[in-house]
């Protein structure tokens, strides 16, 4: 089988699990032949077709990397959704709610169906990746503080830093009057 190439961790590529599931989600009937099987076929002519198990296909298939397909197959979809949306709407929740509850669901529903966790950190990359891709220019309703510029910083820190001697000496100073307050 195609290892990935990118990461060289042995693992199957993203784009060959999906094809091994398609496959074993399809009708498990492949001709051996050309004929197309139809209600009036003879026995003769069903015996060209092989049955291939869903099991055969995915057996060297770890837990991570099926969840990892079904990741992708929720991402395909929600890109999809997204790619119908315009720049304008992006940031407007009542018209991306859908697509990004949809992905949510779609991670949390497969994750829960092979009891693998949810959340778990391949939902959680499709989740950033969402909003690495999508939402990125999308502004704030409150303000987003940034540091202040290094000159306003520079007076703001050694202002009490030379103010704190000075006044040590004063109270010092007037301590040392002998006179009692009351």
């Amino acid at each position: 089988m195609a290892l990935c190439r990118q990461t060289g961790s042995g693992r199957l590529c993203p784009g060959l699990l999906l094809l091994l599931l398609w496959e074993a989600l399809g009708s498990g009937l492949h001709p051996a032949g050309t004929a197309t099987p139809g209600a009036n076929e003879s026995l003769a002519e069903r015996q060209n077709w092989t049955v291939i198990e869903p099991e055969d296909l995915l057996l060297n298939v770890t837990a991570d990397e099926l969840y990892n397909l079904n990741a992708f197959i929720c991402w395909a979809n929600f890109s999809h959704w997204m790619m119908n949306v315009t720049r304008v709407q992006l940031c407007e929740w009542r018209v991306i709610s859908r697509p990004y509850s949809d992905l949510r669901h779609c991670l949390e529903t497969f994750a829960e169906k092979q009891n693998y966790g949810y959340p778990n950190s391949i939902a959680e990359e499709c989740i950033v990746q969402s909003h690495r891709i999508f939402f990125l220019n999308c502004t704030q309703e409150y303000p987003v503080f940034l540091d202040p510029p290094e000159d306003v910083l520079l007076a703001l820190i050694v202002t009490p830093i030379c103010l704190i001697p000075f006044l040590v000496t004063l109270v010092v100073w007037r301590s040392k009057d002998g006179k009692m307050q009351s």
